[in-house]
């Protein structure tokens, strides 16, 4: 069953890249997280759209908003990838995809991990959900442009 719009974003615990782990309800009530899942460390499009997250970080932590990335890999190899692009926020290790389904982050061509961003506001609300696998910077744009639109209210 996917996540949608208007949808409670379900609650998770994940370790990250650091070992620790980190949960969404850590966040309610505190800040408005970006979570977007992606394929796999270190390739091509997946590194294209984690330096576009890093790239804007700034503006995103001045929108009061934390980014999140999730995937199935090793909290190590995400300690490799964070240190390779210098990538300033969390990565979490979703073994076996599990945090994936519950969220219906969709598969692309029935078996490689979708690429799927979820605006969550501070109560936990979804407020926007972009889907693209080859639009990695429009993750970033689209994100954006709806937490200034959450700031504006």
């Amino acid at each position: 069953m996917a996540i949608n719009i208007g949808d409670t974003a379900p609650d998770f615990s994940l370790p990250s890249q650091d070992g620790s782990t980190v949960s969404l309800k850590d966040f309610r009530g505190k800040k408005a997280v970006v979570l977007y899942f992606y394929p796999k460390d270190d390739t091509p499009g997946c590194t294209a759209e984690s330096c576009a997250f890093r790239d804007q970080y700034e503006v995103f932590k001045a929108a009061g908003a934390e980014v999140i990335g999730v995937s199935g890999d090793s909290s190590e190899s995400h300690q490799k990838f964070a240190a390779k692009y210098n990538l300033p926020f969390t990565l979490l290790s979703d073994k076996g995809d599990n945090v994936r389904k519950q969220y219906g982050a969709t598969t692309a061509f029935g078996f490689i991990p979708g690429r799927v961003t979820y605006v969550i506001d501070q109560n936990g609300i979804v407020k926007s959900v972009f889907d693209s696998m080859f639009n990695f910077k429009g993750h970033v744009e689209e994100t954006l442009k709806m937490l200034q639109q959450l700031a504006a209210r």
